[in-house]
């Protein structure tokens, strides 16, 4: 009986995962190795941050899943890949030998902790640390007002920011707020983009600090490369995201960021067995950038090509979009939207952030998050 392992549970294996019935009727063992029980959804993840969300509204609960349709879930985490003897040592100490192995690690926000400081440090990723520095925040601002610094100027740093004042606000608290990124806000998209979340970062009274970056961390002060120095009590890091070295140490072919290189039908390219979606990929066709959409488009064709490579049959092609949708959640309830040429801004953007988001949950929030169309922790309230 063929073995096929996924390890992470991320948003591109989630149809594998939700479809794991059928691949077990035709005769296959799955088992699901991710470090965590539930997985929380990056792209609402500001949201929790600001306490617009709830924990159980932006998550879904793998294990459940997975063991309802047959599968084996590990709570654990792989060590080691070996893959000429097809094998993964876990944390535990378990070893899994696999026939197919696909991987949906995520990535990490690279960068030296400090040693010795009273800063409160969160990285941009994993998604859970937003609910950790939401109640920390919480805890702190009761005492005083806080002096809040992102280190980031892409997509990511600039919801932090917005996200944290909107949970300072919904708290009535004090906090001052800046942004802090070595190149220019949001130089990847249009300009049209960059000064539309200039303009509403300053109403949020969210100060931006361009071409400069963290040099080096103090007690209760960040060091900037260009010589100023910042008192800081809560640092939020999203200066970028690298896939986990446990790739780059498994002797697979990778690219220079440490990313499973993989071809057009995210299949390794030195181990045809070893499929990969999501960040800790790098698509050899072209680069993509790290979003979520492109791990939600992998889902079917991952889904696809496992199936394929267990039974031998052909494999499809991963076509990626040239243009993907960005919407900035802002925080307050507005939002910004891109798509290539197009750019707006306001409550409507953000009001088609929520039917997207809640769309994608629906579809794979399968083990009694929801009922009623609002998931079980949201009773009694409003839905957003």
């Amino acid at each position: 009986m063929p073995d096929l392992i996924l390890i992470g549970a991320g948003h591109a294996h989630l149809t594998v995962m939700k479809e794991m019935a059928g691949i077990i009727a035709r005769g296959h063992r799955v088992t699901v190795v991710s470090d965590g029980a539930f997985q929380y959804y990056s792209g609402m993840g500001p949201g929790l941050l600001a306490g617009r969300y709830r924990p159980a509204r932006i998550r879904f609960d793998v294990a459940t899943m997975v063991g309802d349709r047959g599968g084996r879930f590990l709570n654990d985490r792989v060590e080691q890949i070996d893959p000429h003897r097809r094998r993964l040592t876990l944390a535990s100490g378990k070893h899994l030998t696999y026939d197919t192995l696909s991987l949906n690690t995520g990535s990490y926000v690279p960068g030296p902790a400090p040693q010795k400081t009273d800063i409160h440090l969160y990285p941009a990723k994993p998604v859970e640390v937003f609910m950790t520095a939401r109640a920390d925040i919480a805890a702190r601002l009761r005492k005083q007002p806080l002096r809040i610094i992102v280190a980031g100027g892409g997509p990511a740093g600039v919801e932090i920011a917005a996200n944290a004042r909107a949970l300072v606000r919904r708290l009535r608290g004090q906090a001052a707020i800046t942004l802090v990124n070595r190149g220019t806000l949001l130089s990847q998209f249009i300009p049209a983009v960059r000064r539309k979340a200039l303009a509403k970062l300053k109403r949020l009274g969210i100060r931006v600090m361009e071409n400069t970056s963290l040099a080096a961390i103090d007690d209760r002060a960040v060091v900037l490369t260009n010589g100023r120095k910042l008192p800081c009590d809560t640092l939020f890091s999203a200066v970028g995201t690298l896939p986990p070295p446990l790739i780059r140490s498994s002797g697979l072919a990778v690219d220079q960021s440490g990313g499973l290189l993989v071809n057009h039908h995210l299949q390794s390219v030195s181990h045809p067995e070893v499929f990969g979606g999501g960040d800790c990929i790098a698509f050899q066709p072209r680069p993509l950038a790290r979003v979520g959409v492109y791990a939600v488009r992998q889902n079917p064709i991952l889904h696809h090509n496992l199936l394929a490579a267990l039974e031998g049959r052909a494999l499809e092609r991963f076509v990626p979009q040239q243009d993907y949708l960005l919407i900035l959640n802002m925080g307050d309830g507005t939002g910004i939207l891109n798509r290539g040429r197009l750019t707006f801004g306001g409550w409507p953007a953000f009001w088609f952030k929520h039917i997207i988001d809640d769309r994608f949950m629906r579809r794979f929030q399968l083990s009694n998050e929801r009922r009623n169309g609002r998931t079980i922790e949201d009773r009694g309230t409003a839905p957003v």
